[in-house]
């Protein structure tokens, strides 16, 4: 198979592509304006004088949360070192964004306290509207899309549309969401200290960030495999551990998105939610050294017909082509995916029962008279009581899996738990000792009033933030 062929993208235009892809063609002709096209000299110690010259650019820095990717900081770089004990949140503003805390650090880079360097960080609040750099019709990211994608394709449905509904079909290659450019103005409002005593005074200049830093995001690369066996082309994500040594043998997860992710960015599955990117933290890197494979998917592979594209054996044959091209356990392979990667995640370990050695399906569903191999499978299923496709469809897989002798261990959630308590639920759960784990989201738990979005899409945005979950599915070994 080709992916085997794949070569790493070069240092240089990896760096580029993970550097710039979310800024798009607006941030990428961005310059700072900072009134003087050359670094002046410094003033003297409790001299003051203008910061034009004295700003190098700006950075913005993003973060994905379980509603997706969101610009969250705007790291500002000096020509000397500045006094962060000078600094305060009314120091910089933000255009349209509330700033929540600002320090200076060393690299562009968040701190949970800074440390004098040439950088100024200014944190943002996630909450703010304009925050929202993953957009779809169903509020995705906290706003809704700017463009005009089709109305999203996940509001009720495991794949995200019942035929005859107007939901999108196998091969509707419509983009149900959007991704924004990174991109932030900030102005200096008061006048900034080096660690030398040389004061930069306020400016009403405003600074367009020209550079963009994506948490986590960067650490994927980005490939293409071609399948010999079903002539189509995937477009991939992989994370591949930071010290990886051939000579041991790794983990792999396989993310799989919902339809509202289909034909956008390669890297939109890294940017619709924490499905890929929460296996990739170092807090879970730490714990579980892993690979991490996440498809881009150009059209919908499946639909509540439950006949998928070629694009779903494909799939298997990427899974297996990664394994073969590096240091992967078959015994350690994983899948999850959410909505029609959770209908995936179902299908394949049914068509291929020997690929998989656990699955944590978030929100879908598969007709329970095709489920019998699933009986020999290790699950952890999770779903919202009010997701009027899923919430069914997993109860009668659940029952079917019970009526061939699997022991199905069970339990009713609060969404709105706090993490200690998902941490209780989960070792509540699992001290059950059974194969497969099903939880239930409470009916209005997985939404809020101004949530703008359905509790098939809330249950994502909530399931992929407990750690315990990831942790068990980690464990699990054919």
């Amino acid at each position: 198979m080709n992916c085997g062929e794949q070569s790493p993208l070069t240092k240089e235009s990896a760096l580029v592509e993970r550097r710039t892809f979310i800024a798009g063609a607006a941030a990428a002709g961005a310059v700072a304006i900072v009134g003087g096209a050359t670094l002046g000299a410094a003033a003297e110690p409790n001299e003051t004088a203008s910061t034009d010259g004295h700003v190098r650019g700006a950075t913005a820095i993003t973060k994905v949360f379980g509603d997706g990717q969101k610009l969250i900081a705007v790291a500002v770089e000096y020509d000397r070192d500045i006094d962060g004990s000078a600094l305060s949140t009314s120091t910089f503003a933000v255009t349209g964004r509330t700033v929540t805390k600002v320090y200076a650090n060393r690299t562009a880079a968040l701190a949970e306290r800074g440390r004098d360097g040439r950088f100024v960080v200014v944190e943002l609040s996630p909450d703010d509207a304009a925050a929202a750099l993953w957009v779809t019709q169903q509020g995705g990211g906290g706003g809704t899309s700017t463009g005009s994608p089709s109305p999203s394709p996940s509001e009720s449905s495991g794949s995200g549309g019942a035929p005859g509904a107007g939901g999108p079909k196998v091969g509707d290659s419509t983009p149900g969401g959007t991704i924004v450019a990174a991109t932030a103005s900030v102005i200096q409002k008061d006048t900034v200290r080096t660690t030398h005593g040389a004061r930069y005074a306020a400016t009403g200049t405003t600074l367009t960030t020209s550079a963009v830093v994506n948490l986590i995001v960067d650490d994927f690369q980005q490939f293409t495999f071609d399948d010999p066996a079903t002539g189509q082309t995937l477009k991939y994500n992989l994370f591949i551990p930071k010290d990886y040594n051939p000579r041991k043998r790794y983990p792999l997860v396989l993310f799989m998105h919902d339809a509202s992710v289909v034909n956008v960015a390669t890297e939109g599955p890294l940017v619709q939610g924490l499905g890929a990117v929460c296996w990739a933290s170092a807090e879970d890197q730490a714990k579980h050294e892993s690979f991490v494979l996440a498809p881009e998917y150009g059209s919908v592979v499946i639909d509540d017909d439950y006949a998928p594209s070629t694009l779903f054996d494909a799939t298997a044959n990427l899974v297996q082509a990664v394994t073969e091209q590096y240091s992967i356990d078959e015994d350690r392979r994983y899948t999850t995916g959410q909505s029609m990667g959770a209908m995936m995640s179902l299908g394949l370990n049914i068509r291929y029962p020997d690929l998989f050695a656990a699955a944590f399906i978030v929100a879908g569903q598969w007709p329970a008279e095709q489920v019998a191999p699933l009986a020999d499978k290790k699950l952890w299923i999770i779903v919202s009581q009010d997701d009027d496709k899923a919430y069914p469809g997993e109860n009668a897989i659940t029952a079917a899996i019970e009526d061939a002798g699997t022991q199905v261990a069970t339990a009713v959630w609060d969404g709105q738990s706090t993490a200690a308590q998902f941490a209780a639920d989960v070792r509540n759960l699992k001290a059950q000792k059974a194969p497969v784990n099903y939880a239930s989201f409470l009916t209005g738990t997985t939404v809020t009033a101004d949530s703008g979005t359905s509790a098939h899409m809330g249950t994502w945005r909530i399931a992929y933030t407990i750690p315990g979950v990831r942790d068990w599915i980690m464990r699990q070994s054919k």
